[in-house]
């Protein structure tokens, strides 16, 4: 067995470690989602077993993850529940096309303001809608209404016993999990969230607080796959953006996370292709289950490291331990306070803010730090997929723009012909100036306008200088002297 697995006992620790720190987000991730409990276990044995089993990335741990429980939610609110299994599914298959396509590689170009801005909007939403969970009381539909919405909750929390018992409950989970991290390092070995869970499950039964519990319907009972019924969804048009949210932000979130888990480790680097046809394979199965969608997890993937994980065992494992507690202690769930599940994803949305990146970036590129922000305000106005695609126009924009980048030097002696030299990048976005700058050149000298410098000369522009070179010829002096881009088959070429 040693010979055959020479790191067993690594990732069998390993596996562990993962499995306790999975327990609490899974079925956190699965109530903030408005979906059975059982649901969240569902897609984390699915992420564990099926996507664990699959070349891809070899240590990093996939299943429900906060980053998509905004999205769940309004879609389960807007199609229903039996949908979401059409949706899961739907979204898997093209996740797989698209790592057959050999799109996986193109994720990492999508720029980090975006992705950062996306999470920063997830984790806003997640914490506006969770203090409401926190407080036992329903939160509004969109995130902006939960955010303003808050001061009207908290004077009705005031008023009530019940909710005021239910938010110290999640406000003492809230403080465990903050100072867990300041325990020695031997007591972490233990998962903070798992702790501040059962902390809060133990002090409730023994006070018998008034706290609303984790509904439970058992394994078999909630999962519930989609009928023929169900995919009647597909007739409305409205659910192909919900597809493709789902399959876009879960693969580009899960391969930021591939490229973030290989800079923990030294062993084989993720293949970004295969790795998101692992992802849309087990989405794909998840969604024939009526479970959550997946994703790469960055909590559990960093745990799985350093825990000391070698191989993919220790992921197929913690799926293994997720099954066996899901069909042999479903009851246990039964106890868990909802309000300490709240405050699990109040902090968990709270990490998912990049405040330290977005004072950085403001220091030295505020570009991005305006997309980052711009991104995560959408999100939270509007909803993930339009805020997304704000965040990912802007970013073009902004590099197009930075791409365009044309310098005109002119030299005049005060006799003979005015010398105008263009570098850089003429493109449309830059006509406007140059134009103004060339109509501001003496009509009665010659010029001479050299464009060698230039490393690209676009078609609008291109006709723009022509129009010009002739207006200012035919005023009666020399023709324009042109000296042509590199790239042109001439050095030097008179203005029509």
């Amino acid at each position: 067995m040693t010979n055959r697995f020479p790191h067993l006992r690594q990732d069998f620790a390993a596996s562990l470690v993962v499995f306790l720190v999975a327990l609490p987000l899974c079925v956190g991730v699965a109530v903030a989602s408005g979906v059975p409990a059982e649901l969240g276990l569902v897609t984390g044995i699915v992420g564990g077993i099926v996507t664990g089993l699959l070349p891809g990335s070899s240590l990093q741990v996939s299943g429900p993850a906060a980053g998509l429980t905004v999205l769940v939610f309004e879609a389960v609110r807007q199609f229903g529940l039996p949908a979401l299994g059409v949706v899961v599914l739907a979204a898997g298959v093209l996740q797989l096309v698209l790592g057959a396509l050999k799109w996986g590689r193109w994720f990492r170009a999508i720029s980090l303001s975006v992705v950062e801005g996306m999470l920063a909007g997830i984790g806003l939403v997640i914490i506006a809608g969770q203090l409401y969970a926190a407080a036992g009381l329903k939160a509004p539909a969109s995130g902006l209404a939960k955010i303003a919405g808050l001061p009207g909750a908290a004077v009705d929390a005031l008023r009530s016993t019940e909710a005021l018992v239910s938010l110290a409950v999640g406000a003492g989970t809230i403080a465990v999990l903050v100072l867990w991290q300041r325990t020695p390092r031997r007591v972490r070995a233990v998962p903070g969230a798992l702790t501040a869970v059962l902390l809060a499950t133990v002090v409730s039964l023994a006070l018998g607080l008034p706290v609303a519990t984790v509904e439970v319907r058992g394994l078999f009972g909630a999962v519930q796959p989609p009928g023929a019924e169900a995919f009647g969804v597909l007739g409305r048009p409205a659910i192909f953006g919900t597809i493709l949210a789902f399959a876009l932000i879960a693969s580009a979130e899960s391969l930021f996370s591939a490229a973030a888990v290989d800079r923990l480790h030294s062993g084989p680097r993720t293949r970004y292709d295969r790795e998101l046809m692992a992802q849309g394979a087990g989405n794909a199965v998840c969604g024939l289950l009526g479970a959550l969608p997946m994703t790469a997890v960055i909590v559990r993937s960093s745990a799985n490291v350093q825990a000391g994980a070698r191989t993919k065992a220790s992921r197929v494992l913690h799926g293994v331990w997720l099954l066996l507690f899901a069909a042999l202690l479903p009851a246990a769930l039964a106890l868990i306070p909802l309000p300490a599940l709240a405050a699990v994803l109040v902090h968990a949305g709270w990490k998912l803010i990049p405040l330290r990146q977005l004072v950085s970036l403001w220091r030295g590129y505020r570009g991005e730090a305006l997309i980052l922000v711009v991104t995560a305000v959408s999100i939270v106005a509007v909803n993930m997929f339009e805020g997304v695609l704000i965040g990912l126009a802007l970013s073009v924009a902004k590099t197009a723009w930075e791409a365009s980048h044309v310098r005109l030097e002119v030299v005049d002696k005060g006799a003979g012909p005015v010398r105008a030299r263009l570098a850089g990048n003429a493109t449309f976005l830059r006509l406007p100036k140059i134009l103004d700058s060339l109509e501001a050149l003496p009509q009665d000298r010659p010029v001479e306008l050299d464009l060698s410098g230039l490393h690209h000369l676009d078609h609008a522009c291109r006709t723009a200088l022509e129009s010009w070179a002739e207006r200012h010829s035919a005023a009666g002096t020399d023709p324009v002297k042109v000296t042509a881009p590199r790239a042109a088959t001439h050095a030097e070429a008179p203005a029509p």
